[in-house]
């Protein structure tokens, strides 16, 4: 049976969510299946189905009824569904054909380089270059048997506890091949481009943000992927829950709106461009670290915002911190317009999007950001339009089984260029929950609770 994604949009333009009846059937060794199951209103008549399993549920089936008639395919067959607790790992070919995981030419693009890779050989030598614990902070990892190991170099490494869940997480899931790699736990892309030679790299080294100029492995990063792990749960902003809309477009205010720290000059550059033209944009900053002795001139810092309170506004202005701003895909999954800025970093995903299809560009010095305001408060058919495209993206590539999928397929890839895997004697197991579930069920799909 082929995978059904555990998730359902549906569109009655004459019903509202609420009145619809939603409940998952099926077996379980307590009974009927328990599960918690939420319903995200979008306001344009579409509606998400989420939902979360406490433990094993077979021959599973989703109701979705309207005045006690099944609405569309419903009940949908889903076969049986592993809670994320489950510890049942597919093989790794079939992981991948049931979550319809796409090719992804960012893989294809970061691996280039490094076709043949014997951590033997430079395991030391990326030691001494970046063991620089005041500055940079690592792990180096090894999955074997899918067991995980680690060691890690630095003084900060409490970022770690990311890596460790997307791993642990993974291996629960599918089989994954023997692997080792190194991971920047900081925020800046560390491998730099130009002056290499066969003894000084490049090096392989996997980062949760590219840039043009470095050879930096890109990975999901760790906000959206722990957003992917514990939405449902802990975390409060993901790229589903995002998408529930609060006010329809036309009472949206018809201004630009940021928010954020002083992690970069430009940041400041705005505020003095929205202190020219008040009417058209909302601009302040919440904190001041990098620019300390500039708070007078740039401040009054203001408080944070519910991340959702940024929507009652029309237009979202994204600027770089420190490296690419981690809160573009959710900006993207919103009702509101994205403007972005041009920029040498990036994420897993940036290069599949198309400037002025998905968000309106502006230049890196924000010379051209007024007019580019301007051109869209007098375009609001095309910008709907790019709004719909943008949303319509991060459906198809930034929900929680492609979070999934991009981790799988990148270290698929990565140890077809291993020429080795050998667990390092100071490395230290990392614990893998126990689970209690019972695996043994081939005749039925194997899907994964990742919503």
């Amino acid at each position: 049976m082929r995978r059904h994604e555990t998730r359902f949009l549906y569109s009655i333009p004459t019903a509202t969510p609420d009145k619809y009846e939603i409940h998952i059937q099926g077996s379980s060794r307590f009974g009927a299946c328990r599960y918690s199951l939420e319903q995200i209103d979008r306001k344009d008549g579409s509606v998400i189905v989420r939902y979360k399993m406490v433990d094993v549920c077979r021959n599973a089936q989703i109701h979705i009824k309207y005045r006690n008639e099944h609405v569309a395919k419903s009940p949908y067959e889903l076969g049986t569904i592993y809670s994320e607790s489950c510890n049942c790992p597919l093989d790794i070919d079939e992981y991948l054909y049931e979550n319809e995981c796409k090719p992804q030419k960012q893989i294809d693009d970061d691996l280039s380089p490094f076709r043949s890779v014997n951590f033997t050989n430079i395991r030391a030598k990326i030691i001494q270059k970046y063991d620089l614990p005041n500055s940079v902070s690592l792990c180096n990892y090894v999955v074997k048997n899918n067991e995980i190991f680690r060691q890690c170099f630095g003084q900060y490494t409490g970022f770690k506890m990311f890596m460790d869940a997307t791993l642990i997480s993974l291996v629960k899931k599918v089989k994954l091949p023997d692997i080792e790699f190194f991971i920047n736990l900081g925020d800046w892309p560390l491998m730099k481009k130009g002056g290499q030679t066969r003894t000084t790299g490049p090096y392989p080294i996997f980062s949760w943000c590219g840039s043009e100029d470095t050879f930096d492995i890109v990975l999901p990063t760790y906000d959206i992927t722990e957003s992917t792990l514990e939405n449902m749960g802990r975390v409060s902003l993901d790229m589903l829950s995002v998408q529930r809309a609060r006010k329809p477009w036309n009472e949206k205010e018809n201004r630009a709106f940021f928010r954020g720290r002083d992690s970069r000059r430009e940041r400041l550059d705005l505020i003095d461009i929205a202190r020219k033209d008040p009417d058209i944009y909302n601009v302040s900053l919440t904190n001041f670290f990098f620019f300390r002795d500039e708070e007078e001139k740039y401040g009054p810092k203001v408080a944070h915002i519910s991340f959702m309170d940024f929507f009652d506004y029309k237009y979202q202005i994204n600027l770089d911190g420190t490296v690419a701003a981690y809160r573009f895909p959710y900006l993207l999954a919103g009702n509101s317009l994205v403007l972005k800025q041009d920029s040498p970093f990036y994420e897993h995903f940036y290069k599949q999007l198309i400037p002025n299809r998905h968000y309106i560009p502006f230049k890196r010095d924000l010379s051209d950001l007024t007019d580019k305001i301007l051109w869209a408060m007098k375009n609001e058919k095309k910008v709907q339009e790019i709004i719909r495209n943008a949303q319509q993206f991060t459906r198809e590539n930034l929900l929680p089984k492609d979070i999934y999928c991009y981790h799988v397929l990148l270290l698929q890839k990565w140890s077809q260029n291993l020429v080795d895997v050998r667990i390092q004697p100071h490395m230290d197991r990392v614990p893998i929950p126990g689970s209690d579930c019972d695996c043994h069920d081939k005749e039925e799909s194997h899907l994964r609770d990742e919503l």
